[in-house]
């Protein structure tokens, strides 16, 4: 403020000193443009920045052919781990799905909601809150070992000295996950998620979707691509990862038709009997009150499991004997698709991964197909016949969002020139306030530059880092940045006309 009224009382000798040295302060002002347009250039661009949900979704995924038994083991022993982590207030565990069209998650996928610790201690509001410490700045705690707060004490940090931001809980939850059988997952939060899933039906924000005749054929070239992407710059190689759809084992009961008509048993009765001595039928239902349970009966897992074992199973023929199962059919395990998924008529696999926190999702993808597209030219890959694939994620809207600010920024400006000349009544006089527009342009992309630098603003004021007090970081051109240039605009003209009117 003190600047700006210094500005205001002496303007006039500021503003007659300018003039006597035009031709100089335009080519400051020149070199100021053409500098926030090279910035403008050179800044990567992304659909919308992530906002800061306390929270992540670990989302990592077994192998296909791993069983119910294994599965369990593992989604208990990443809860374990990543429990373990000081940083981390609580940890909930989740795998397969809900009897819902809504939610097709296989029995492979995990999914862990984690809830860290604030970095500082806080009330109810969610405001630091400051405790009671002696002389030597230790803290003073109550018969029952909880601090005392003080309006005149000290905050207290919950995170470790090496913890610096969310960034690096994930990374420590990234270390304490890996696990042998159990992939990596991108870095994800619980509602940023469920909108890119709903949107892209992705469980990833980047990744490759890809289309053909049959789900092996899309497999074996989505495992080509993982390869390939961990070799792009700015892809995180421990995130990549391709779906492995076929992989699942089935065990497939192959019926002896002729053997069926010697014993008198039609193909329904065998199946039946199969049905409820492995899949599990309905018998009865039990009343408690005027609750409804359904009771399911079936084998013993020790005797479903083995596919010798099954075809012991015996089974009653008309003339009142029993026969084994095995006398009526051949059963085998195959390999088959641990689920099935399609768009636009086409079977569909996914290859996901994630991007290194300095980079921009655009600028990685772009990498990435320059990457592939030069694999396929040098003939190190060859897409098969029928077999399509493409870039999708918040790549896609960040594309569509491109395509529609080229037609809506085009647009206000020009509002803004019609706004201007029905005040004036002049080109001369809106031209030069229009101008200011493009000043404003420039200023607000050498300020996103400088946030990206590590040593602006880099100092501590009362202990308080004025980086992290305002959270200055590396900015991407995304819909909300340029949402907030529009406003610019209008300001700056605003200015504009406040200096040409007077």
């Amino acid at each position: 403020m003190l600047v700006f009224f210094t500005l205001i009382r002496y303007y006039e000798k500021v503003l007659l000193f300018i003039l006597r040295v035009r031709w100089v302060f335009l080519a400051l002002v020149t070199g100021l443009v053409i500098w926030g347009f090279t910035i403008f250039k050179n800044t990567g661009q992304e659909f919308m920045p992530a906002l800061n949900e306390g929270s992540f979704l670990l989302m990592p995924t077994s192998m296909p052919h791993t069983g119910m038994q294994q599965n369990t083991n593992y989604l208990r022993a990443l809860d374990m781990a990543v429990t373990a982590i000081p940083e981390v207030e609580s940890v909930v565990g989740k795998m397969g799905r809900v009897e819902s069209p809504l939610d097709p998650a296989p029995i492979s996928m995990y999914e862990n909601l984690i809830q860290y610790k604030s970095e500082y201690k806080t009330d109810e509001d969610g405001h630091r809150q400051r405790f009671k410490v002696d002389r030597y700045g230790s803290y003073i705690l109550d018969e029952k070992g909880n601090y005392i707060p003080d309006q005149r004490g000290k905050y207290v940090r919950q995170w470790r000295d090496h913890i610096h931001s969310p960034d690096d809980i994930w990374q420590e939850i990234l270390q304490a996950t890996s696990l042998p059988g159990v992939t990596s997952a991108p870095k994800l939060q619980p509602i940023e998620t469920r909108l890119v899933m709903l949107q892209t039906g992705m469980r990833a924000p980047m990744g490759i979707k890809v289309k053909g005749p049959d789900l092996a054929s899309i497999e074996a070239f989505g495992l080509q691509l993982e390869h390939i992407l961990k070799e792009v710059d700015g892809v995180k190689a421990s995130a990549v990862f391709a779906d492995r759809i076929v992989g699942k084992p089935y065990l497939e009961f192959d019926i002896d038709r002729k053997a069926l008509a010697r014993y008198g048993l039609t193909i329904e009765q065998v199946q039946r009997y199969i049905q409820a001595g492995l899949g599990g039928m309905t018998m009865t239902t039990t009343v408690e009150g005027r609750e409804r349970y359904p009771v399911r009966i079936r084998y013993p897992r020790e005797l479903r499991s083995d596919p010798d074992i099954v075809e012991r199973i015996l089974i009653p023929i008309q003339s009142g004997g029993q026969i084994p199962l095995g006398e009526l059919m051949t059963t085998h395990y195959r390999q088959g698709p641990q689920s099935i998924k399609s768009e636009d008529s086409f079977l569909i696999g996914y290859v996901l991964f994630d991007r290194d926190q300095d980079q921009a999702e655009v600028t990685v993808v772009q990498n990435a197909q320059a990457h592939i597209q030069a694999k396929i030219d040098a003939g190190e890959l060859i897409v098969p016949p029928g077999i399509s694939y493409r870039f999708a994620g918040t790549y896609e809207q960040q594309v569509r969002a491109s395509k529609k600010l080229a037609i809506v920024l085009p647009i206000a400006l020009g509002i803004i020139f019609l706004i201007l000349y029905f005040q004036f009544r002049s080109v001369a006089i809106t031209s030069m306030v229009f101008t200011g527009v493009f000043i404003a342009f420039s200023g607000g992309f050498i300020m996103l530059w400088l946030y990206g630098q590590p040593w602006f603003m880099d100092v501590d004021i009362l202990g308080t880092n004025m980086r992290d007090f305002f959270q200055m970081k590396t900015i991407n051109l995304s819909v909300a940045v340029w949402v907030g240039f529009i406003a610019l605009f209008g300001i700056a003209t605003d200015d504009g006309v406040l200096v040409a009117t007077f």
